[in-house]
């Protein structure tokens, strides 16, 4: 039973062992769920599923499998503007009762993919092609006796024989594009929690114990909030060749804001010297001195470098060589008098990886991280935070 849905699973790349599948049977044995797609499609994923991240390829596996549709994906080929709604058509009674439908599934998804391969713009209010408020089988916020719904939200005549909507988890996916929701899941991988602060969180099973000494009393026990008790240091670099990533570089510092308590930040430009800022407007009577930077913040720390290492060579090697100021030391040595205090350090590179050979100066700050110098991606992210670990 469900073996074949097993074999599925494991094609679309999902970690699932045997023992989890008998779990799964076991619970169905048990009759959790009963005759109900939906309920199933959530109990499976439960005890099937190992971490969010692998969520959109049990979506994927369990359309192929249940759906009997081999290419799940056809969604995601359609670009966005072509099912934007702002042209919609007003149609009679008659002319709903004119349309015709194509007559089955199979030659609904054949001339899906025609239209794929044929279509070249959007389209809206027509009779053919994916778009929005006509009267063709395919797209959104049109009326068509049997059509395939695609990227609509919510409902409209109740008339689609298939839905086929954005899929729920797809920027939960490692290889999916980077975004504040998918940092976060990287980020929760470097968590280590303990109590601090004051008691001001009800202790549950405290309390009963206590009550249950006092001869039913109730006696309220208190502990401090649990945190993330991980302490971060990150450097960004600003200016330059990096305002091409500043969105990203946003989405990271939200991210990272959200998932640490004990979290500190300074920027830079290019490479590190002898002072550092809190405010990325880098005024030079503002600067923090590396080396209190030092003296201030253990080694317990963890330090991550953000940038695109895309410089001059001599900005990192040559006393004098920073664009912006005459560093008395090449930035080779402030970088790695913060390696040698901070030993758990990684470099995120918001660059293509690969451009990264066609930069000497990205070689150079590779040499220097011993290797640790990870592509801003999620998987780069989650290789990372492994690292830091």
């Amino acid at each position: 039973m469900l073996i074949e849905f097993f074999f599925t699973l494991r094609k679309y790349g999902l970690k699932t062992s045997i023992t989890e599948l008998l779990d799964l049977l076991d619970a169905l044995k048990q009759q959790i769920v009963f005759a109900d797609t939906e309920a199933f499609y959530q109990l499976s994923r439960l005890v099937l599923v190992k971490d969010e991240s692998q969520y959109d390829k049990f979506d994927r596996a369990f359309a192929d499998y249940f759906e009997g549709v081999a290419e799940v994906d056809l969604a995601s080929q359609i670009p966005d503007e072509w099912l934007l709604p702002n042209m919609l058509r007003q149609l009679t009674a008659e002319d709903k009762a004119a349309l015709k439908g194509l007559g089955s599934l199979d030659e609904l998804l054949k001339q899906l993919r025609e239209r794929l391969a044929e279509q070249q713009k959007r389209h809206a209010g027509g009779n053919k092609w994916i778009g929005t408020g006509g009267t063709s089988p395919f797209g959104a916020y049109g009326y068509n006796p049997e059509g395939v719904r695609i990227g609509q939200q919510g409902s409209g005549a109740r008339r689609a024989v298939k839905v086929w909507d954005k899929r729920d988890f797809k920027d939960l996916d490692v290889n999916s594009e980077l975004n504040n929701r998918s940092m976060k899941l990287a980020l929760r991988q470097l968590r280590r929690f303990a109590r601090t602060g004051a008691a001001t969180e009800l202790d549950l099973n405290g309390t009963i114990q206590a009550t249950s000494e006092q001869g039913g009393y109730l006696d309220l026990r208190f502990v401090p909030e649990r945190h993330n008790a991980i302490k971060v240091l990150i450097f960004f670099d600003v200016g330059g060749s990096m305002d091409d990533h500043i969105l990203l570089c946003q989405q990271l510092f939200a991210a990272v804001k959200t998932e640490f308590k004990h979290l500190e930040f300074f920027y830079f430009h290019n490479c590190v010297y002898e002072g550092v800022w809190r405010n990325n407007q880098r005024r030079f009577t503002e600067q923090t001195a590396v080396l209190d930077i030092l003296h201030t913040y253990g080694a317990d720390y963890k330090l991550i470098f953000v940038g695109d290492a895309t410089m001059g060579p001599y900005e990192i090697d040559y006393p004098g060589g920073s664009v912006e100021h005459w560093n008395q030391e090449p930035g080779r040595v402030w970088m790695q008098r913060l390696l040698d205090h901070y030993p758990k350090a990684v470099w995120l590179n918001p660059q293509p990886q690969a451009w990264w050979p066609h930069y000497h100066s990205i070689s150079i700050i590779q040499e220097l991280m011993q290797q640790r110098m990870f592509a801003l991606t999620l998987a780069g992210l989650t290789e990372a935070i492994s690292s830091l670990s």
